[in-house]
């Protein structure tokens, strides 16, 4: 079981960057891989990037080169550093625990609120 929050995200024009965090409470975060997730207006969830317990990290195709995911055990947090922010980056962005490598990324645990990137000029 885990609990998480995500926050960090705003307004931005396009080639901006902008840094998500995924704050988890009330489990041993270090055993969990983490997924970071995205769902546009009328659109299914989509898997953006995921990073094992271990550290080694996997991207969708839409985002590598310009996402990047990390965790920091001590503060239980995983992170999207997202540069170059492109117009269809726009959606709402969510972290859930996953099993890492499948290469067909669903998250195992609830969905939170998330929180909204929105990219425009």
């Amino acid at each position: 079981q885990v609990q998480l929050v995500e926050s960090g995200g705003g307004l931005v024009q396009p080639g901006g960057s902008l840094r998500l965090s995924c704050a988890a409470s009330g489990s041993i975060f270090s055993v969990y891989s983490m997924g970071w997730f995205r769902q546009a207006p009328g659109k299914q969830r989509e898997w953006v990037a995921a990073v094992s317990s271990g550290g080694s990290t996997d991207y969708a195709d839409s985002v590598k080169g310009r996402f990047t995911i990390s965790r920091d055990n001590v503060k239980k947090t995983v992170y999207l550093q997202m540069n170059n922010l492109k117009p269809e980056d726009t959606a709402v962005y969510y972290c859930n625990r996953i099993r890492f490598g499948s290469g067909a990324y669903d998250g195992l645990g609830s969905w939170g609120q998330g929180t909204q990137v929105t990219v425009s000029s």
